[in-house]
């Protein structure tokens, strides 16, 4: 994921995280509100409960891999909407045990619950 798509600053991750919770699966948690760019941008976090720096750095990698994929999808619903979101993903232990499709498909499934609650 392209560096200027990222959410990287704390006021932007708090004024998300305390918003509506949007998706909770079994690997990730999502919040979402509208946009203050022009384009879609992802934060992502990781659970404390996943210990050491490796693992959470392995973890963060594996969902903005993930993200990346739904979002720079070019037949993707969310980017024929025409609203922008900001996002904040956290990854949960199982981000790490799950395989990638796996992954790759819970990222849809959240991304496809931000597209209706754009309708």
């Amino acid at each position: 994921m392209k560096k200027g798509l990222r959410l990287t600053g704390r006021r932007d991750f708090q004024r998300l995280v305390s918003s509506r919770r949007l998706y909770a699966g079994h690997a990730i948690v999502g919040f979402a509100a509208a946009g203050r760019a022009a384009r879609n941008r992802v934060g992502v976090g990781v659970s404390r409960q996943i210990k050491g720096a490796v693992a959470r750095n392995r973890a963060r990698r594996r969902l903005r891999e993930a993200l990346r994929s739904g979002l720079e999808n070019t037949d993707s619903r969310l980017s024929e909407s025409g609203i922008t979101f900001d996002m904040v993903v956290i990854a949960r232990p199982a981000a790490l045990e799950m395989p990638f499709s796996e992954l790759e498909a819970e990222a849809g499934r959240f991304l496809q619950r931000l597209h209706a609650a754009s309708a």
